[in-house]
Protein backbone atom coordinates (compact mmCIF):
# COMPACT_ATOMS: atom_id res chain seq x y z
CA UNK A 1 0.00 0.00 0.00
CA UNK A 2 1.04 3.61 -0.48
CA UNK A 3 0.96 6.27 2.26
CA UNK A 4 -2.55 7.47 1.40
CA UNK A 5 -3.90 3.91 1.64
CA UNK A 6 -2.18 3.31 4.97
CA UNK A 7 -3.63 6.53 6.36
CA UNK A 8 -7.13 5.73 5.16
CA UNK A 9 -7.00 2.25 6.69
CA UNK A 10 -5.35 2.91 10.06
CA UNK A 11 -6.10 6.59 10.70
CA UNK A 12 -9.70 7.00 9.47
CA UNK A 13 -10.40 9.84 11.92
CA UNK A 14 -7.85 12.11 10.28
CA UNK A 15 -9.37 14.86 8.18
CA UNK A 16 -8.97 14.32 4.41
CA UNK A 17 -6.80 17.43 4.15
CA UNK A 18 -4.60 16.19 6.99
CA UNK A 19 -4.15 12.84 5.28
CA UNK A 20 -3.20 14.66 2.09
CA UNK A 21 -0.56 16.72 3.89
CA UNK A 22 0.96 13.66 5.57
CA UNK A 23 0.87 11.65 2.35
CA UNK A 24 2.70 14.45 0.60
CA UNK A 25 5.41 14.98 3.23
CA UNK A 26 5.88 11.65 5.04
CA UNK A 27 8.19 8.82 4.06
CA UNK A 28 7.66 5.06 4.30
CA UNK A 29 10.35 3.05 6.05
CA UNK A 30 10.59 -0.75 6.22
CA UNK A 31 12.20 -2.18 9.35
CA UNK A 32 13.29 -5.79 9.75
CA UNK A 33 12.45 -7.82 12.87
CA UNK A 34 14.90 -7.13 15.74
CA UNK A 35 16.09 -3.91 14.06
CA UNK A 36 16.35 -0.80 16.25
CA UNK A 37 14.11 2.16 15.43
CA UNK A 38 15.18 4.39 18.28
CA UNK A 39 18.07 4.37 20.75
CA UNK A 40 18.66 6.20 24.01
CA UNK A 41 20.22 9.60 23.31
CA UNK A 42 19.19 9.60 19.66
CA UNK A 43 18.04 12.88 18.12
CA UNK A 44 14.49 12.62 16.79
CA UNK A 45 14.01 14.04 13.32
CA UNK A 46 10.61 12.51 12.62
CA UNK A 47 7.42 11.46 14.33
CA UNK A 48 6.69 7.78 13.83
CA UNK A 49 3.32 6.20 12.92
CA UNK A 50 3.09 2.40 12.84
CA UNK A 51 1.22 0.92 9.85
CA UNK A 52 2.47 -2.70 9.78
CA UNK A 53 4.08 -5.03 12.30
CA UNK A 54 4.78 -4.39 15.98
CA UNK A 55 7.33 -2.31 17.90
CA UNK A 56 8.58 -2.85 21.45
CA UNK A 57 9.49 0.11 23.64
CA UNK A 58 11.74 -0.41 26.62
CA UNK A 59 14.00 1.45 29.00
CA UNK A 60 17.71 0.71 29.21
CA UNK A 61 19.46 0.70 32.59
CA UNK A 62 22.92 2.01 33.36
CA UNK A 63 24.43 -1.50 33.29
CA UNK A 64 22.77 -2.54 30.05
CA UNK A 65 19.68 -4.09 31.66
CA UNK A 66 16.34 -3.65 29.90
CA UNK A 67 12.83 -3.01 31.18
CA UNK A 68 9.77 -3.56 28.98
CA UNK A 69 7.28 -0.69 28.72
CA UNK A 70 4.70 -1.41 26.00
CA UNK A 71 4.09 -2.38 22.38
CA UNK A 72 3.00 -0.26 19.43
CA UNK A 73 0.68 -1.66 16.74
CA UNK A 74 -0.67 -0.43 13.39
CA UNK A 75 -2.58 2.79 14.01
CA UNK A 76 -0.36 3.75 16.95
CA UNK A 77 2.15 6.56 17.19
CA UNK A 78 5.23 6.67 19.37
CA UNK A 79 4.25 9.25 22.01
CA UNK A 80 7.89 9.86 22.86
CA UNK A 81 8.74 10.56 19.23
CA UNK A 82 5.91 13.12 19.25
CA UNK A 83 7.36 14.83 22.31
CA UNK A 84 11.03 14.59 21.35
CA UNK A 85 10.40 15.64 17.77
CA UNK A 86 8.28 18.63 18.78
CA UNK A 87 10.79 19.83 21.41
CA UNK A 88 13.86 18.66 19.46
CA UNK A 89 15.04 16.56 22.40
CA UNK A 90 16.84 13.22 22.44
CA UNK A 91 15.13 9.91 23.13
CA UNK A 92 15.18 8.44 26.63
CA UNK A 93 13.95 4.98 25.56
CA UNK A 94 14.74 2.21 23.09
CA UNK A 95 12.40 1.02 20.34
CA UNK A 96 12.87 -2.23 18.42
CA UNK A 97 10.80 -3.99 15.77
CA UNK A 98 9.37 -7.26 17.12
CA UNK A 99 8.55 -8.40 13.59
CA UNK A 100 8.96 -6.95 10.12
CA UNK A 101 7.44 -3.49 10.48
CA UNK A 102 6.45 -0.56 8.29
CA UNK A 103 6.40 2.98 9.66
CA UNK A 104 5.49 6.42 8.36
CA UNK A 105 8.02 9.09 9.24
CA UNK A 106 6.59 12.63 9.50
CA UNK A 107 9.21 15.44 9.53
CA UNK A 108 9.43 17.44 12.75
CA UNK A 109 9.05 20.62 10.71
CA UNK A 110 5.35 19.73 10.35
CA UNK A 111 4.60 19.29 14.05
CA UNK A 112 3.62 22.86 14.90
CA UNK A 113 1.40 23.32 11.86
CA UNK A 114 -0.32 19.95 12.31
CA UNK A 115 -1.17 20.73 15.94
CA UNK A 116 -2.40 24.21 15.05
CA UNK A 117 -4.28 23.53 11.82
CA UNK A 118 -5.87 20.09 12.25
CA UNK A 119 -8.12 19.20 15.17
CA UNK A 120 -8.04 15.49 14.35
CA UNK A 121 -4.24 15.48 14.72
CA UNK A 122 -4.47 17.47 17.97
CA UNK A 123 -6.95 15.00 19.47
CA UNK A 124 -4.97 12.04 18.16
CA UNK A 125 -1.84 13.31 19.92
CA UNK A 126 -3.78 13.81 23.18
CA UNK A 127 -5.27 10.32 22.96
CA UNK A 128 -1.82 8.86 22.28
CA UNK A 129 -0.43 10.54 25.39
CA UNK A 130 -3.38 9.32 27.48
CA UNK A 131 -3.07 5.72 26.28
CA UNK A 132 0.68 5.55 26.83
CA UNK A 133 0.31 7.14 30.28
CA UNK A 134 -2.25 4.51 31.29
CA UNK A 135 0.07 1.75 30.07
CA UNK A 136 2.92 3.16 32.13
CA UNK A 137 0.63 3.26 35.20
CA UNK A 138 0.10 -0.48 34.72
CA UNK A 139 3.87 -0.97 34.65
CA UNK A 140 4.30 1.08 37.84
CA UNK A 141 1.48 -0.80 39.60
CA UNK A 142 3.08 -4.12 38.67
CA UNK A 143 6.44 -3.07 40.10
CA UNK A 144 5.05 -1.47 43.25
CA UNK A 145 2.19 -3.76 44.22
CA UNK A 146 2.60 -7.19 42.60
CA UNK A 147 4.84 -10.17 43.29
CA UNK A 148 7.02 -11.55 40.50
CA UNK A 149 4.65 -14.45 39.78
CA UNK A 150 1.76 -11.97 39.41
CA UNK A 151 3.89 -9.73 37.19
CA UNK A 152 4.83 -12.71 35.01
CA UNK A 153 1.18 -13.78 34.65
CA UNK A 154 0.20 -10.22 33.73
CA UNK A 155 3.11 -9.99 31.27
CA UNK A 156 2.11 -13.19 29.47
CA UNK A 157 -1.52 -12.06 29.30
CA UNK A 158 -0.39 -8.78 27.70
CA UNK A 159 1.75 -10.73 25.24
CA UNK A 160 -1.25 -12.83 24.26
CA UNK A 161 -3.58 -9.82 23.97
CA UNK A 162 -1.06 -7.84 21.93
CA UNK A 163 -0.23 -10.66 19.52
CA UNK A 164 -3.59 -12.49 19.52
CA UNK A 165 -1.65 -15.73 19.28
CA UNK A 166 -1.34 -18.51 21.84
CA UNK A 167 2.24 -19.16 20.72
CA UNK A 168 4.49 -16.65 22.49
CA UNK A 169 7.90 -16.84 20.86
CA UNK A 170 10.14 -15.51 23.62
CA UNK A 171 13.04 -17.11 25.47
CA UNK A 172 13.14 -17.25 29.25
CA UNK A 173 16.08 -14.85 29.13
CA UNK A 174 14.10 -12.32 27.07
CA UNK A 175 11.19 -12.48 29.52
CA UNK A 176 13.59 -12.06 32.43
CA UNK A 177 15.12 -8.98 30.77
CA UNK A 178 11.69 -7.45 30.19
CA UNK A 179 10.73 -7.99 33.83
CA UNK A 180 14.16 -7.06 35.23
CA UNK A 181 14.52 -10.48 36.82
CA UNK A 182 16.82 -13.50 36.36
CA UNK A 183 16.37 -16.34 33.89
CA UNK A 184 16.40 -18.87 36.74
CA UNK A 185 13.55 -17.16 38.56
CA UNK A 186 11.45 -16.84 35.39
CA UNK A 187 12.08 -20.48 34.41
CA UNK A 188 10.98 -21.65 37.86
CA UNK A 189 7.80 -19.57 37.79
CA UNK A 190 6.96 -20.67 34.25
CA UNK A 191 7.30 -24.29 35.33
CA UNK A 192 4.85 -23.66 38.18
CA UNK A 193 2.39 -22.07 35.75
CA UNK A 194 2.73 -25.09 33.48
CA UNK A 195 1.97 -27.42 36.40
CA UNK A 196 -1.19 -25.40 37.10
CA UNK A 197 -2.28 -25.77 33.47
CA UNK A 198 -1.92 -22.10 32.54
CA UNK A 199 0.57 -22.75 29.75
CA UNK A 200 2.76 -25.32 28.04
CA UNK A 201 6.51 -24.92 27.70
CA UNK A 202 8.25 -25.90 24.49
CA UNK A 203 11.85 -25.55 23.38
CA UNK A 204 11.40 -22.39 21.33
CA UNK A 205 8.08 -20.96 22.50
CA UNK A 206 5.37 -20.87 25.16
CA UNK A 207 1.78 -21.90 24.48
CA UNK A 208 -0.51 -19.64 26.50
CA UNK A 209 -3.64 -21.51 27.69
CA UNK A 210 -5.34 -19.36 30.32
Amino acid sequence: MNIAQYLERFFPNFEPELRNVIADRANIKKVKAKEMLMATGQNMRSTVLIVEGMVKLYREGEQGSEFFMYYLHPGDACALSLICAAKQETSQVMAKAVEDTTILMIPISLMDSLMKDYKSWYYYVLETYRTRFEELLVVIDNIAFRSMDERLANYLERQYNDRQKREIILTHSEIAADLNSSREVISRLLKKMEQKGHLRLYRNYIEYLK
